[in-house]
């Protein structure tokens, strides 16, 4: 069973080869809030996130000929969070394409229509 963060890897990889061919531009976001560690090491707590970062944010942004996609990246058995749901309703109302992704196999094949269209 994969884990997110090795099927996001594989996606990036990916949109790093695509990228490199100019066929596109992406952005991994990382909208995790900083640890509070004690002295000796110990999580305390989660900074909030800074000014201007919204919660639900996807995982990844992709450019790709004019159009703005996010991809939320999850596992076989992975939802969605009330943030991440928001988060794709303001995509999809102003314009912006949005998936969540299981496997790079299922990236590839969406970004090989948008790379067709063009």
């Amino acid at each position: 069973r994969s884990r997110e963060t090795d099927i996001q890897s594989t996606i990036i990889r990916y949109l790093a080869i695509l990228e490199t061919q100019g066929k596109l531009f992406f952005n991994r976001t990382n909208n995790i809030p900083p640890v509070n560690k004690d002295s000796r090491g110990k999580v305390i707590g989660f900074r909030s996130l800074p000014f201007g970062a919204k919660k639900g944010i996807p995982d990844i942004w992709v450019i790709i000929n004019g159009k703005t996609i996010g991809l939320e990246v999850k596992t076989p058995t992975g939802k969605q969070s009330k943030e991440q749901k928001e988060i794709q309703e303001k995509f999809i109302k102003n314009g912006a394409d949005y998936y969540v992704v299981r496997s790079y196999e299922e990236v590839k094949n969406i970004l090989d229509k948008y790379l067709k269209s063009a």
